[in-house]
């Protein structure tokens, strides 16, 4: 009986470490579709488009683009990630032109794969404090696809208003 407890607990301790698994690779899939969308959606914008703002004081194109880039790393960084060296929070909004707004939405997103697939070992549950609010690991993970997603849509509207099809959807 004895031998048969410890299998279970053993056998238990596999199936939760593989749930675990199971979620990265799932998150890593869904990151891998925002971004091939967000990527494929900004390089249909044409340059003048990346200015354009469906009124004052809101985002235009590319500051919504780069918005989502930075935010990956503000997350990432928030889980205990270091940025790269060459990747300047504080100055992000101050890139301009399509192709430097594309490649740097590319970089982030990269930079999110790598962190996400080194991470695996890391506690999902672990709480991690952020000035709105505490979330568990797992819920940040999810946040950073919740959030991209949200611009994902934004982006789809600018399009739209803008004569631009969202490449997936043509």
């Amino acid at each position: 009986m004895k031998k048969l407890i410890l299998i279970c607990c053993i056998g238990c301790t596999y199936l939760v470490h593989a749930q675990e698994k199971t979620f990265y690779t799932d998150l890593d899939g869904l990151v891998s579709r925002n971004q091939q969308q967000l990527v494929g959606l900004a390089q249909a914008f044409s340059e003048d488009q990346m200015n354009w703002r469906p009124a004052e004081r809101i985002r235009s194109t590319g500051e919504a683009l780069w918005h989502v880039a930075a935010a990956n790393y503000f997350f990432m960084m928030s889980m205990g990630a270091k940025i790269p060296e060459d990747v300047d929070l504080v100055n992000m909004e101050k890139i301009t032109g399509k192709a430097n707004i594309v490649d740097a939405v590319e970089k982030s997103f990269a930079f999110l794969h790598d962190q996400v697939n080194m991470d695996k070992d890391a506690d999902l549950n672990e709480v991690i404090k952020l000035s709105f609010g505490d979330f568990t690991r797992r819920s940040l993970l999810m946040l950073i696809l919740e959030h991209s997603g949200e611009h994902k849509g934004q982006l789809i509207a600018y399009a739209r208003s803008n004569g631009v099809v969202p490449p997936w959807s043509e």
